[in-house]
């Protein structure tokens, strides 16, 4: 299909003005008039060319010092990297501002901004939570400073999002464990998430998995350990029962509990040996 005339002609004027515009965009990075830079960043900012905003502000910022203009330039130049996705450089950033200008009509935002790229920056639940542990004091920091603010919703989500977040990792961490026939460390770490975790959806099947772990531990104890380990294993499933006397895993729950009581009986006699 043959091109006309007007596409050609078309094309030939789009190609044009990109040059134009590339070109004054290299102009204003060779230019050392500040103020025309300036308003060339602040414009590229508003219609949303963040990257050309940003690499223009990032020059300016050490020239603006002590001008009215550095501290919306600081603000503006943290939010291009937000928009830009760079998560770790506009939260240090929005940290630097926040420090700079404590009493700016920016800060709350900056703040929340610094919380939010925080929250973006989480990894998933399986890999080490400290950026999300980090976010989620962030968050709780601006919550106190901010409790009416127009964020607060938004704020509240992130909040439970990284909570859940921790909370599966501590889950996944313990059932790794049961998985792994660590026994005793799926005990303490079970346990530990029971404690930390007592609403959790999880709850149930850690109830139960606290149970298994314990009744395998006592089995593969050496003798004069087991009657204890074994008075422990009835002992959470006594809990277990108690909180979930509908669980699907009752069966299997009450055959340990069975083995576990016959055992306690037949090991009466047997001396106990020091704890380990």
């Amino acid at each position: 299909m043959p091109i006309s005339r007007l596409t050609v002609l078309f094309l030939l004027v789009s190609t044009l003005l990109l040059g134009s515009c590339a070109s004054g965009y290299q102009k204003l990075l060779k230019s050392t008039d500040v103020n025309k830079k300036y308003e060339a960043a602040v414009q590229y900012y508003d219609k949303g060319d963040y990257f050309r905003a940003g690499t223009l502000l990032e020059d300016l910022i050490p020239l603006l010092k002590g001008r009215p203009e550095a501290e919306k330039a600081q603000f503006y130049f943290a939010n291009t990297n937000y928009k830009q996705r760079n998560y770790v450089l506009s939260a240090f950033y929005f940290k630097q501002f926040i420090d700079t200008y404590p009493n700016s009509d920016y800060t709350e935002e900056a703040t929340f901004l610094n919380a939010k790229s925080l929250f973006l920056d989480s990894p998933g639940y399986e890999l080490d939570q400290t950026n999300t542990v980090s976010a989620l004091e962030s968050i709780q920091d601006f919550l106190n400073r901010y409790p009416e603010s127009k964020f607060k919703a938004e704020t509240d989500n992130m909040a439970q999002e990284l909570q859940k977040k921790l909370e599966n990792k501590a889950f996944e961490s313990a059932r790794l464990y049961y998985q792994l026939r660590y026994n005793q460390a799926a005990v303490v770490a079970l346990t530990n998430f029971q404690l930390q975790y007592p609403a959790s959806a999880y709850a149930e099947q850690a109830a139960f998995l606290r149970v298994s772990a314990q009744y395998a531990w006592a089995k593969e104890s050496i003798e004069t350990k087991q009657r204890e380990r074994y008075l422990e294993a009835v002992s959470f499933y006594q809990q277990f029962i108690d909180a979930y006397p509908k669980s699907k895993s009752l069966k299997a729950a009450q055959d340990m509990y069975d083995f576990s009581q016959s055992e306690i009986a037949r090991l009466k006699s047997v001396p106990t040996a020091a704890s380990n």
